[in-house]
């Protein structure tokens, strides 16, 4: 069997969260009831004229800052011409040979290493209606609501390798949109979907093998499976020496295959034309700047700074930077600087993440504060108290809105590090458990952790089990031969 290369590019749809409709002053919202948020313009009726919402193109100049685009403030808008049920006007305002953006790149990390994928562009149309289905009547409804809902369309380069390399393009994505706010990215409402090309070809040659295109990838992790399932028909049709025909394909995430629904249509098919129902778009290039000005530290940006500076994993890191309320804390937490980064990572996606996700609720939004929070890892880092005291502080800061050092006083949580009452201590606990202390000098190192736990109970908890440690550990039978 030859060995083959995946060549894959994304098309990826977001859905921008702006009041009202990209061409019409209908509400922009999900899950209302059908056919309620529609006009004339939304409807396709002859003779209504759209007018194009500025704050869309503001959103979309956004995103192509954060792409490393570079941004066409003069641009135009197409028609896109095709035929289908839930596209009442029989033609899609889009962008055709000038978008606003193109020409970026995005930089992710895959396995610890830097990758770099190209943008060809993004561009800015209106999303079609949406058909329904259902055994309780017979045929297809059209809800018209998501009709002329903004969305921006951004296309890759042929640029990914693998299926894990997409994953984190996809994730990425996602996080900058809600970093800069411009997309909910709700996929279980639609908000991102992404279309899936997928090509192999031998390894080491240049040109690139037919693609195939498919739609109905409703999660990352389905885009994942479908590209390895793609990869793997293509590689099966070339082995038994057939060709690929160029296609759009449905992907069943329930049977793990592709179907075929078309061959692939290319862009004269769509018979695009100027849009001549608006005017050139002229985006004033102070405005421009001022957009970019806007941009923050973006999460991809963040992950690698915090593998960088910090010594997190690419794991850690990830998780924590493309969620903005953790990176949020977790940058205000080192900016005080008074513990080490990576005990704050450790309780930012434990136990505080185990509580968001249990309350839905965001830490931001509660009494625990960075300062509040290095405190807390500072008593724990200077032995003041224990792990499973830190725990029950945690847990008091959020019920009681107190300081984490007045709860500890309050409490009597402060452990004892008092060196000569613990050396006495450990003197006694290990005469007293001659079995385990001979347990542990003929290799049993279980029996350890048994002698410690002897001394927390003998201090009503009290005891710091660092220091004990220390004493019942390094010679057992000097204490118990004294």
């Amino acid at each position: 069997m030859k060995d083959y290369e995946i060549v894959v590019g994304l098309e990826v749809h977001a859905e921008l969260n702006t009041k009202s409709k990209i061409y019409c002053n209908c509400r922009n919202a999900f899950g209302l009831e059908v056919n309620t948020q529609v006009c004339p313009v939304c409807m396709g009726m002859p003779g209504a004229l759209p007018t194009l919402n500025e704050k869309v193109v503001e959103y979309a100049i956004k995103m192509g800052h954060a792409m490393n685009c570079t941004i066409h403030n003069v641009c135009k808008q197409d028609r896109k011409n095709y035929f289908y049920p839930d596209l009442p006007k029989a033609y899609q305002i889009s962008q055709a040979e000038v978008p606003l953006c193109e020409n970026g790149y995005l930089d992710v990390m895959v396995d610890g290493e830097v990758k770099r994928i190209g943008v060809t562009r993004i561009h800015i149309e209106e999303d079609a209606g949406k058909l329904l289905h259902d055994e309780s009547f017979h045929g297809s409804l059209v809800d018209l609501n998501r009709c002329g809902v903004p969305l921006i369309e951004i296309v890759s380069e042929p640029d990914i390798r693998s299926s894990a390399e997409a994953k984190a393009y996809l994730e990425t994505i996602k996080s900058i949109l809600q970093y800069i706010n411009i997309s909910d990215c709700k996929m279980q409402e639609g908000s991102i979907r992404c279309d899936v090309n997928v090509s192999v070809r031998e390894k080491g040659c240049k040109e690139f093998g037919t693609r195939c295109e498919m739609k109905n990838v409703n999660s990352f992790s389905a885009a994942v499976r479908g590209i390895e399932y793609e990869a793997k028909r293509q590689i099966e049709i070339l082995e038994a020496g057939g060709t690929i025909t160029q296609e759009t394909r449905r992907w069943d995430d329930v049977k793990g295959k592709s179907i075929l629904m078309r061959t692939k249509e290319d862009a004269q098919d769509y018979r695009y034309f100027p849009e001549p129902d608006l005017l050139t778009i002229v985006v004033d290039p102070a405005k421009v700047e001022a957009l970019k000005e806007s941009i923050p530290e973006l999460p991809n940006a963040k992950i690698m700074r915090y593998v960088a500076d910090f010594g997190l994993s690419q794991m850690d890191a990830t998780l924590i930077a493309e969620d903005i309320d953790r990176s949020t804390l977790f940058d205000a937490c080192n900016q005080i600087g008074t513990c080490k980064a990576k005990n704050i990572s450790n309780w930012i996606l434990a136990d505080i993440a185990k509580y968001t996700n249990e309350t839905g609720k965001s830490i931001l939004d509660t009494p625990l504060s960075a300062q509040r929070l290095c405190t807390l890892v500072e008593q724990v880092e200077k032995g003041i108290i224990s792990n499973s005291s830190a725990k029950k502080v945690f847990r008091l800061i959020l019920e009681n809105d107190e300081d984490p050092l007045t709860i500890i006083e309050k409490n009597g949580m402060a452990q004892n590090s008092d060196t000569n009452f613990l050396e006495q201590l450990a003197k006694e606990v290990l005469a007293n458990n001659e079995k385990s202390v001979n347990d542990y000098k003929n290799g049993k190192t279980n029996a350890l952790g048994y002698l410690v736990g002897q001394c927390m109970k003998a201090s009503k908890g009290k005891a710091n089990p660092g220091i004990c440690l220390l004493y019942t550990s390094p010679s057992p039978r000097d204490y118990a031969a004294s």
